[in-house]
């Protein structure tokens, strides 16, 4: 066996479908787009997510509550006894070792140590 003897298994390779080459080929006139309606048009595809047909959607509907502080530091919360759990006897904490370790995200600005459990 050879380069040049070697072939594609078969259906590997599949002709793309030429549309809109008239209506003998099957696929003229429409081009496979059916009749009218959004789908029919070209750079439409699904409508925007929410969106229910033309009537107001329910974010919209719906009232708006609460206040959301953008400005807020987001803290690791790690209890007394899970740090004698995964340290050892004068291990040394800090956040980057809480980070490798899992208990703390890469989002978390502090930590802030809870009282449950006993050092051991």
């Amino acid at each position: 066996m050879r380069l040049h003897d070697l072939r594609a298994p078969a259906g590997a390779n599949k002709k793309r479908r030429r549309i809109g080459r008239g209506e003998s080929s099957g696929w003229g006139k429409t081009s496979g787009r059916g009749m009218n309606g959004q789908g029919q048009r070209s750079g439409t595809g699904k409508p925007a997510l929410g969106f229910e047909g033309g009537q107001t959607p329910m974010y919209r509907r719906l009232p708006k509550r609460g206040f959301v502080n953008n400005f807020a530091k987001s803290y690791a919360q790690i209890n007394v006894d899970a740090l004698g759990s995964f340290f050892d006897d004068g291990a040394t904490i800090d956040l980057e070792v809480l980070r490798g370790r899992g208990l703390a995200k890469n989002g978390h600005v502090g930590v802030r140590v809870l009282g449950r459990g006993e050092l051991t």
